[in-house]
């Protein structure tokens, strides 16, 4: 189970989400990545999938999980970003990555990923992130490349039946991407 703790890096907080912001966190990952809401920002998959990403059960599934935590981005109380955090065998899985679609572009992304880093080597002794990103997303690998992960050449198949979303094109696939940490 995740402690509520509050990091705080000039107007912007970093804290640990607890089962009551599952709901706020299920409509903001839905907000950045699905429909029209998703185009105010650059890291929307609005043609690519249709339906929700999360539902509110599956983010306080994901609080509650063992060596899993999920951080919060607050701005002025409000929160503008999260990121799944998952403690794997010798690495961290990092997913489910946000910022507020009219936020984005700001620079916020690259301090809260950096503090998401840092949080889970402090929690785990870990000296490796890693994530998946659907292959055809070249701007967000490319985002992801500046930060310092690097394409691993490993793919999985999209899921094509999660029972909550619907590919809008064929073929979806992820790339593994990894990031040592120093």
């Amino acid at each position: 189970m995740s402690l509520d703790i509050t990091f705080s890096q000039g107007d912007i907080q970093f804290r640990d989400a607890v089962i009551s912001d599952a709901e706020q966190i299920a409509v903001l990952v839905n907000s950045a990545y699905r429909g029209d809401s998703s185009r105010q920002g650059w890291t929307t998959e609005a043609d690519l999938l249709q339906g929700a990403r999360i539902h509110a059960a599956e983010v306080r599934e994901l609080i509650l999980a063992e060596a899993s935590f999920i951080l919060l981005c607050v701005q002025n109380g409000i929160t503008i970003g999260c990121v799944h955090l998952q403690k794997t065998e010798g690495a961290a899985y990092l997913g489910m990555f946000v910022v507020q679609p009219t936020l984005q572009g700001n620079g916020i992304g690259k301090q809260f990923m950096q503090t998401a880093e840092t949080r889970a080597q402090q929690r785990w002794g870990i000296d490796k992130i890693w994530m998946t990103v659907i292959s055809i997303r070249q701007e967000l690998i490319a985002y992801y490349e500046r930060r310092g992960y690097v394409r691993t050449g490993r793919f999985k198949p999209f899921p094509s039946d999660n029972g909550k979303e619907m590919m809008l094109v064929e073929n979806l696939q992820f790339e593994e991407m990894e990031k040592i940490l120093t």
